[in-house]
């Protein structure tokens, strides 16, 4: 029983092993004869794809060459201004607020000077009297010049009396000896008179400058409270931008104390960090006279430079002046200067924005001494190895150059490109060497090249 089941199960699995066979055998003919049907591709023409560019014609022309750098802009006179005496304030400026322009010899605030004020009266006071003095030991002065005169005849009546009697009473025994002495006292109280009287004239002088210096010392204080009493009104010393404010009515101050931070506006000035191989070869210095007697730089030449607010690159250009060399920095390599532009030049705006204000962060563009003799091609255009593209014969073709400078998007070539040559500006990436090209444009690359990529 169970051999016959197993002997039909062979045969079914046998039958679909077959019919699987037939029907595979059927597919691969007539794949075969559907390929007899179909023709073979008409080979494609074997033709080079030439590279599309752009291209420019080297011709040498002089350059001016543009330092650039960074700066942000400072007010070239910021004034902190604070109280030299101490005391109440007793008054404020209403528009002494940050922002407020405040004109020229304005009153900011002021001080309590009752105390000065008394001072000043005291001191005075102190001036009368000793001028008084002073006067009055000159009077002196003259009326006891008279006096010794009197003195000098008293003394010497006294003497010849007594040198009468003396006389008299020793050699004509006329008199009495109480009546010689009594001259002789007479006569020494007369010379002893002068005598004080010589020694008060001759200590007048010393005393009149004693005087003299004391009044000096008193003029002294009465002008310093004088001063002190002006003092106790503070005003703006020019036109300036009120930066900061740390004062409030009834509040005491003593001297030093940072009251009102003043910005005069009308002069800006930027210091710009240069490298120093680029100031070295491109910044022109004048002989001012002092070359070889300081160790310094000779004064730059004050050439006008260009300044962009790096927040909008595209807008406002200011116009500013080379001033001077502030520092050299050894560990930076870079060369400090500074830049100034006046309020007229702050002012102007050619398109609609800010003014150049304080705090601006800006680009400075600084022209330089001429480059001579060189080609002025697109920067991308000359590879890391100092490499650019050149077209021979509609060939592409590497050369090595020797590059003078690289200004921006500018790259200046001083050598390696004959006059006249065709140069590539479009960007490639990895071309073989001597591709077949396809020039679209050609331009003298003393021509604007800008956005030819």
């Amino acid at each position: 029983m169970n051999f016959k089941i197993n002997s039909e199960n062979g045969r079914h699995v046998l039958k679909r092993i077959v019919i699987s066979a037939m029907i595979l055998g059927i597919g691969v003919i007539g794949m075969l004869w559907l390929t007899m049907f179909k023709k073979p591709p008409d080979k494609a023409p074997d033709k080079e794809r030439p590279i599309r560019v752009a291209a420019v014609r080297g011709v040498f022309e002089d350059i001016p060459v543009f330092i650039t750098g960074y700066g942000e802009v400072r007010a070239l006179n910021t004034l902190l201004i604070a109280p030299e005496i101490s005391g109440k304030i007793v008054e404020i400026n209403s528009r002494l607020e940050s922002g407020e322009i405040i004109p020229a010899n304005e009153i900011l605030f002021k001080i309590d000077p009752r105390n000065y004020l008394s001072a000043q009266k005291q001191a005075g006071a102190a001036v009368s009297q000793w001028k008084n003095v002073i006067s009055r030991l000159k009077k002196e002065f003259a009326v006891k010049k008279e006096r010794i005169k009197t003195l000098k005849r008293n003394q010497e009546l006294a003497e010849s009396e007594f040198k009468r009697v003396f006389e008299l009473f020793k050699n004509d025994n006329v008199g009495t000896r109480s009546g010689a002495d009594a001259a002789e006292q007479l006569f020494n109280t007369s010379a002893d008179r002068a005598d004080q009287m010589r020694q008060e004239l001759a200590l007048y002088p010393i005393r009149i400058k004693e005087a003299q210096s004391s009044l000096a010392a008193a003029t002294a204080n009465h002008e310093l409270a004088k001063a002190n009493l002006e003092r106790c009104v503070v005003r703006t010393p020019f036109t300036g931008r009120i930066k900061d404010v740390s004062l409030e009515k009834d509040q005491y101050v003593s001297p030093g104390f940072k009251a009102v931070t003043l910005a005069d506006d009308s002069i800006f000035e930027l210091k710009v960090s240069l490298d120093s191989d680029d100031a070295r070869k491109w910044l022109s210095f004048r002989d001012d006279g002092v070359s070889g007697k300081t160790a310094w730089f000779n004064r730059v030449t004050n050439v006008s430079c260009k300044i962009r607010w790096t927040e909008d690159l595209s807008g406002n250009i200011w116009e500013g002046t080379l001033n001077r060399v502030i520092k050299f920095n050894q560990e930076t390599r870079t060369l400090t200067v500074a830049i100034r532009i006046d309020a007229r030049n702050a002012g102007k705006n050619r398109k609609p924005g800010l003014p150049l204000l304080e705090g601006m962060f800006c680009l400075v563009e600084i022209p330089g001494k001429i480059l001579n003799n060189v080609i002025r091609i697109p920067r991308w255009a000359v590879s890391f190895e100092n490499r650019v593209y050149t077209s021979v014969n509609n060939r592409l073709k590497t050369i090595s150059v020797t590059v003078a400078r690289i200004e921006g998007e500018e790259a200046f070539i001083s050598a390696g490109i004959s006059p006249g040559e065709i140069l590539i500006i479009t960007r490639l990436i990895d071309p073989f060497e001597n591709s077949l090209l396809e020039i679209t444009e050609i331009k003298n690359s003393s021509d604007k090249w800008r956005g030819k990529e």
